[in-house]
């Protein structure tokens, strides 16, 4: 499966927010309290334009002055009313929301802890973090505060024509004529501007990555003294994301001119043709006067809806891109058992393996081995030979083109991920600790940890190296500790097969022996594979495997394979 994220599809809104439904049924209680609250706001505000109206012609024109001050308290109550609705409908689509972004939030971050390594190989982390913060938040800004608005909007610009066709077709027909043109531009003029929102969350994203990238990579920054490299590529990625943000900005602004255009252009000929029908005797003033307030209503959520429809595009190109991770489904499922485990089977198997990053690119071509329970193995090969790949193929962190890889006589992938990681332990060279405490970070690899197993497993020489002991905060600590704490994190799970690739890197002779010394506290049957360039660090290997050009071949002694180092061996 290709992981690579392309650009923002180009999805209907109405697909979109279909997409979204499963997200917001939980909250249909919320949703249909804040409906009832819009619509409780809409039908108050449409009836005091008709309530004016008939104040004016029938209690100002009388000079009807307790008629007077009786309309003027019932529209007071009737705006009363419709502040508190609006208020309630505020905290409602406001919960909405947020329960929304916090859903969306879970449910991306989920999904991304369930694919495999290759996706986050093609991808950066600085976009997949801005997909994460930022693009929720733009869906979430328009549920909390645009989305009652925007119906709202059309709530009232529907009861709004209807009052206006009602109390007079030929003057509604005029004053609704500039709204058909605003339909006719927003249907065209809608694919722009998505498409250049999508540009500019994409702009965001690379300069998130590209932030991302400089900041965990400042020490070769200053050790090269390429400061000026790194603000250049920053530059760029600014500068790209300020041309999108302008482009997206100048694209959604163009409904709003056009908009308050069209709804000048609408009062201004309604008042003409009214006047008109008034000097003939065929409109009143009240009523002239309540129909402009009905034209009124009816073009401010308009207005209010060139910036809505430029905050709806937004958060749709925003929902595109999130759709697009949690449409992906992961390679690395778990396959059913299809035949019986087999009896006095090897610790591990490659049988057949074939693998390559790309497809049209292999990294390693017919591989076998076979590992027995209690052994230990070496890895050897110069650098980029296939080792560490070969590593990561047997703890299933990819799987193999071709070619199966068996655990315990039952093929890895048949292995659900708890399971199979409390059989395998890895532990890598650049160690990866969660912030904490030490203890901390064993408890983290494993459940059933207790503080008794340091003893148990003789580590105490290993503690030594760290001033607070189990209590050391793992934030600053050097290189070499930090392998330090990542073998004993994974030593202290016991696991059946373990991989070291390249974990005593960084670390002393004094201290390597010493893990040593601790591998050998792990149950008898536990089988060690250890990738390593210091050859005192694989002479006590029970076997050797060479790997280069993708292909393995087994030594036969130390001397052999140091020879074969030497050669730079390659397979024909």
């Amino acid at each position: 499966m290709n992981y690579q994220l392309t650009d923002t599809q180009s999805v209907r809104a109405t697909v979109s927010l279909r997409r979204l439904w499963p997200l917001l049924r939980p909250q249909r209680a919320l949703l249909a309290m804040a409906s009832l609250a819009l619509v409780s706001n809409t039908v108050l505000a449409l009836s005091a334009p008709a309530l004016t109206g008939y104040a004016i012609d029938h209690y100002v024109q009388g000079r009807d002055l307790p008629g007077l001050a009786r309309s003027c308290g019932l529209l007071l109550i009737l705006y009363g009313l419709a502040g508190v609705a609006v208020y309630l409908q505020s905290v409602w689509t406001g919960t909405v929301g947020q329960q929304l972004l916090f859903q969306l939030r879970k449910l991306l971050f989920e999904k991304l802890q369930q694919l495999p390594l290759s996706f986050f190989q093609v991808n950066q982390s600085g976009d997949l973090i801005s997909r994460l913060n930022n693009d929720t938040d733009k869906i979430n800004l328009f549920f909390s505060q645009g989305l009652m608005q925007f119906v709202g909007g059309l709530i009232t610009m529907f009861g709004s024509a209807c009052f206006l066709l009602g109390l007079n077709p030929r003057l509604g027909l005029v004053a609704l004529a500039p709204a058909l043109f605003l339909f006719v531009l927003t249907r065209l003029l809608a694919p722009l501007t998505r498409g250049r929102n999508a540009e500019s969350l994409k702009s965001l994203g690379n300069l998130s990555a590209e932030s991302s990238d400089s900041l965990e990579n400042f020490k070769v920054v200053v050790a090269f003294d390429r400061q000026d490299y790194f603000r250049e590529r920053f530059e760029r990625a600014n500068q790209l994301n300020y041309r999108s943000a302008l482009r997206a900005g100048i694209a959604n602004q163009l409904f709003v001119p056009t908009y308050a255009l069209c709804s000048n252009l609408a009062q201004l000929v309604v008042l003409l043709y009214g006047l008109e029908q008034v000097a003939r005797g065929e409109l009143s003033v009240g009523m002239l006067i309540g129909y402009l307030v009905y034209v009124i209503r009816f073009y401010d959520p308009v207005r209010s809806m060139a910036s809505l429809w430029a905050t709806f595009q937004t958060a749709m190109a925003g929902w595109d891109r999130i759709f697009a991770i949690l449409g992906l489904e992961s390679t690395l499922q778990v396959l059913p058992v299809s035949q019986p485990v087999e009896e006095n089977a090897l610790r591990l198997e490659l049988r057949g393996v074939h693998f390559g990053y790309l497809p049209e690119r292999e990294i390693l071509s017919q591989v076998n081995m076979r590992l027995e329970a209690g052994k230990s193995y070496a890895l050897v090969g110069p650098t980029g030979g296939g080792k560490t790949t070969t590593a990561s193929l047997m703890a299933r962190l990819y799987d193999p083109g071709q070619g199966q890889v068996l655990l315990d006589g039952r093929d890895l992938r048949t292995y659900p991920a708890d399971q199979r990681s409390r059989k395998v332990g890895f532990i890598l060279q650049d160690p990866f600790l969660q912030a904490g405490t030490l203890r901390e970070n064993f408890q983290y690899a494993n459940a059933d940890y207790r503080d008794e197993l340091i003893a148990e497993m003789r580590m105490e020489t290993l503690l030594k190296n760290f001033s607070e002991g189990l209590e050391t905060q793992v934030a600053g600590l050097s290189l070499g500790q930090k392998q330090i704490v990542a073998f004993m994190r994974a030593v202290l799970r016991r696991p059946q097969l373990l991989i070291l690739d390249e974990a005593t890197a960084n670390i002393d002779t004094v201290t390597e022996s010493a893990l040593s010394t601790i591998l050998e506290q792990l149950p008898v049957e536990t089988t060690r594979v250890i990738i390593a360039h210091r050859l005192n660090t694989i002479e006590k290997a029970d076997q050797i495997y060479f790997i280069n050009q993708g292909r393995v071949q087994l030594a036969g002694s130390m001397a052999e394979a140091v020879q074969m180092l030497r050669e730079g061996t390659r397979f024909s």
